[in-house]
């Protein structure tokens, strides 16, 4: 059993002056959320094994900040392919992790996050800013995801914990 975890880039800022949508910076409510974000998963031990994010400033920097503020041992890859892809796009770069990642996360768009897991699951799930998915998905190894189906574990949205702690740069 293998778990894919989707996540939606934090809240990105529209007033930004930068030219490009590829540019464009998270808000300080996008940066909270990712943060918080990594934090839930790391006390929820389902810290992933590897993250792959989209090379969009605002993905990146999601990616960056879940990953320091939940104290993950990872690598965090970059790559072009997440930015203004499809589902199937995304099942061959999952396809691709090694078969020691067992908790593989994908920092994405919409509408491509939503469309991945109707794809894995038939289910339907609004993925607003910053939510997380874990999808359990029945293989032994990733390059069995082509044609797999999953079951949604848990949806998880910064808005539920806003209990938590978590410091503003």
């Amino acid at each position: 059993m293998k778990r894919l975890i989707i996540m939606r880039h934090g809240k990105s800022d529209w007033k930004s002056a930068t030219a490009t949508d590829h540019g464009r910076p998270l808000a300080k409510r996008g940066r909270v959320a990712a943060k918080t974000m990594g934090l839930v998963l790391t006390r929820a031990n389902e810290q992933p094994d590897l993250v792959i994010t989209s090379t969009a400033t605002r993905a990146r920097d999601t990616a960056s900040l879940a990953a320091k503020s939940g104290e993950w041992d990872c690598e965090v890859e970059e790559t072009e392919r997440l930015y203004l892809s499809g589902p199937d796009e995304m099942i061959k770069i999952a396809s691709a992790a090694g078969d020691n990642v067992n908790r593989l996360l994908l920092v994405g768009h919409q509408p491509t996050c939503a469309d991945l897991i109707y794809r894995l699951t038939g289910g339907i799930v609004q993925v607003k800013t910053a939510t997380v998915v874990g999808l359990d998905v029945g293989i032994d190894a990733w390059e069995e995801l082509p044609g797999a189906e999953a079951t949604i574990g848990w949806v998880l949205q910064p808005r539920m914990f806003t209990d938590y702690d978590i410091a503003v740069e």
